[in-house]
């Protein structure tokens, strides 16, 4: 049996996580949230076993187009694959989190099937 994907959700609002997370698990996965992203630099600066991390673009203090880079040039973490999560579906968005660092971009409310196929090619 294949080990279960730990994926680590970084949104500032928790009703975002919690439908995040309630799906994930559904699928088999498991989750680690984080609710901005300096918790999440924190976490991943540890042991943390994370296969991929879903990252909100728009959150207060530090938002996901200063965080991804901090999170690439974390040794470890280098390879792990960041997709993007935003609300923000605008012509060029997705090139811009592409241009932050991030390995796939998946607009809100998120088509489950399309993040299914994003998680598991990873």
């Amino acid at each position: 049996m294949m080990d279960k994907k730990t994926v680590l959700i970084i949104d500032d609002d928790a009703r975002n996580i919690f439908a995040l997370s309630a799906m994930l698990k559904s699928k088999g996965f498991n989750c680690l949230s984080c609710l901005g992203a300096q918790e999440a630099i924190d976490l991943l600066n540890g042991d943390a076993a994370v296969d991929v991390v879903l990252m909100d673009m728009m959150m207060p203090d530090m938002d996901g187009y200063e965080a991804i880079p901090i999170v690439k040039n974390i040794g470890k973490r280098s390879g792990t694959p960041i997709i993007s999560v935003t609300a923000q579906a605008m012509v060029g968005d997705r090139e811009k989190c592409l241009l932050a660092g991030a390995d796939g971009y998946i607009s809100k409310p998120i088509d489950v099937d399309k993040l299914m196929l994003m998680l598991n090619a990873r």
